[in-house]
C-alpha cells in the first residue's frame, strides 16, 4: 500500500468497490461487509472466525506505518487488519488493437 487512506473506513469502502481482501490477525478473510458494522468472516483451518467492529471502532483505528496495517480494537483486544488491493487486467492491448 503506497497511497494510505485518511481512515479505515475509507480503506474499506474502496476495498469493497475494487473486489480487494482483507487479512487480519494473519488470515485471509473470505468475506467481509460494511454497513452498520464492518463484519469480516475467515476460516482457520476448520474453523471459521467472524470478527465484528462497530463503526466508531472503525473510525478509531490506527494507520501503523512500519506494518503497512491498520490496529482496531474491539474492545477486549487489538487486531491488525490488512487492505489487499485486488489487480485487474488491462484492456489497453484491446484498444490498441482496435485503434
Amino acid at each position: 500500500m503506497t497511497d494510505t487512506p485518511e481512515t479505515l473506513r475509507t480503506a474499506l469502502q474502496t476495498a469493497l468497490t475494487s473486489h480487494s481482501m482483507l487479512e487480519i490477525d494473519g488470515l485471509h478473510a473470505f468475506e467481509f461487509t460494511l454497513d452498520e458494522m464492518l463484519q469480516i468472516e475467515s476460516m482457520d483451518g476448520r474453523e471459521r472466525k467472524v470478527w465484528r467492529f462497530s463503526l466508531a471502532q472503525i473510525d478509531s483505528a490506527e494507520f501503523d506505518v512500519k506494518l503497512q496495517s491498520w490496529v482496531i480494537n474491539d474492545g477486549n483486544a487489538d487486531h491488525r487488519i490488512v487492505v489487499l488491493n485486488a489487480f485487474a487486467a488491462s484492456d489497453d492491448d484491446e484498444e490498441d488493437e482496435q485503434g
